[in-house]
């Protein structure tokens, strides 16, 4: 007789009912629409906690997006691509691919993964300048023990180094195209790891609903650490981006506004960073929809005036303005902006600064207001174009 099979999936099926609580509980929740974003969020998230649980293979590893528009979480950067494998600190891994021509690259250790409590600890990070890399864009990278002699692509894994992440930046969605990244455990080549009995089962299962409740916890309380004590409708000074992304500062805020109200984010293009993108999340701290809506823009997307500053519009009404960033019905959210690949620090004169006027006096309030505008049409075709990027980078 074949046993209750069934019984396997409690585990994670009572940690469903427990991550509907949450979402249900959650402090934002005010609206029935912030409670369906809410269900919408865990779906991502039971999608994301089960293919991390299977995907737990140390010594034969592969790189699973982690982030994507369908399993957001942490904020995600709309132009980024987040690729993770999970490793240990007593093995060797090679890291092999090649580098597209996307604006950033970068490498980052963790020990451990992010709780409701605190962000792991950043073992190593570092961008492809850091690396040697052929003539055709190919590398090979070996992550592993102390070598007496490393040599330049090797990088030793410190006490309780346990994910490796992979970000790919994009500055311009329509021109830039993504590279190749593949790993492997050294030794393993040829190999196959022991097929899963009815207990790694259940112990998968078992994590995977860990996973799902440390992941909606640790997001939901995440803001707190880093976003609710700024006022409201403000931005912080560039400072470096918490996590040890050492190649990388930020900007943050949240806002607040009536369906009147627009903000005008005002920051200078930066010739030292050849990435800089503002994005816009919902309260579940995740990205708004950057497929058919225009809720986030690149330096290399966005206008830039002719005094070298970038003029972003935050409002829910249309301003019939290039650079407007569509609230989509969020009255509450959060902004962030990003520089990448610096080779500098960013000071205050680098940041943002923020105004809250009435939709009505922005062409008042913006200095090229009138070579700022666009037709319906004109952004009819700038969604197209986001719609089709998307599109082809998700199949790369």
């Amino acid at each position: 007789m074949i046993e209750n099979e069934f019984s396997l999936t409690r585990p994670f099926a009572d940690a469903i009912a427990e991550a509907e609580k949450l979402i249900a509980e959650a402090p934002h929740v005010k609206t029935g629409q912030d409670l369906l974003e809410g269900y919408d969020y865990l779906a991502g998230s039971i999608r994301a906690s089960l293919q991390m649980a299977w995907a737990y293979q140390r010594d034969f590893p592969y790189f699973t997006a982690s982030t994507g528009p369908y399993t957001k979480m942490g904020l995600d950067n709309p132009d980024t691509l987040y690729f993770n494998a999970n490793i240990r600190d007593d093995r060797e891994y090679v890291v092999t691919g090649v580098r597209g021509t996307t604006a950033d690259l970068s490498f980052q250790v963790l020990n451990g993964d992010y709780s409701p409590v605190e962000v792991p600890d950043s073992l190593a990070a570092f961008d492809d300048r850091a690396i040697e890399i052929g003539e055709d864009g190919r590398f090979e990278l070996r992550f592993g023990p102390a070598r007496e002699n490393p040599g330049p692509n090797h990088f030793t894994l410190g006490a309780g180094s346990s994910m490796l992440v992979v970000r790919e930046v994009y500055s311009d969605w329509a021109t830039e195209k993504r590279g190749e990244i593949r790993i492997r455990c050294a030794g393993t080549a040829g190999q196959a790891p022991p097929v899963p009995d009815r207990a790694a089962l259940a112990k998968r299962y078992g994590v995977a609903g860990k996973i799902l409740l440390s992941r909606l916890k640790t997001f939901l309380a995440f803001p707190k650490w880093f976003y609710y004590d700024l006022p409201v409708n403000t931005m912080t000074e560039p400072r470096s981006t918490p996590g040890g992304l050492t190649t990388q500062f930020s900007s943050a805020g949240h806002y607040e506004l009536s369906d009147e109200e627009a903000m005008i984010v005002t920051v200078p293009r930066c010739a030292d960073a050849p990435y800089q993108g503002i994005q816009l999340g919902s309260l579940w701290y995740v990205s708004l929809d950057y497929i058919n809506h225009q809720t986030s823009l690149t330096a290399d997307q966005a206008r830039v005036d002719p005094d070298g500053k970038i003029r972003f519009v935050l409002s829910e009404r249309d301003p019939g303005l290039v650079n407007w960033l569509e609230l989509t019905g969020h009255d509450r959210g959060y902004v962030q902006i990003r520089w990448q690949r610096l080779s500098r620090n960013l000071g205050p004169g680098d940041g943002p600064a923020v105004e809250v006027v009435k939709v009505a006096e922005l062409a008042d309030r913006l200095p090229f207001h009138e070579q700022a505008r666009v037709t319906p049409r004109q952004w009819a075709a700038r969604i197209a174009a986001r719609q089709d990027a998307v599109a082809a980078r998700m199949l790369g």
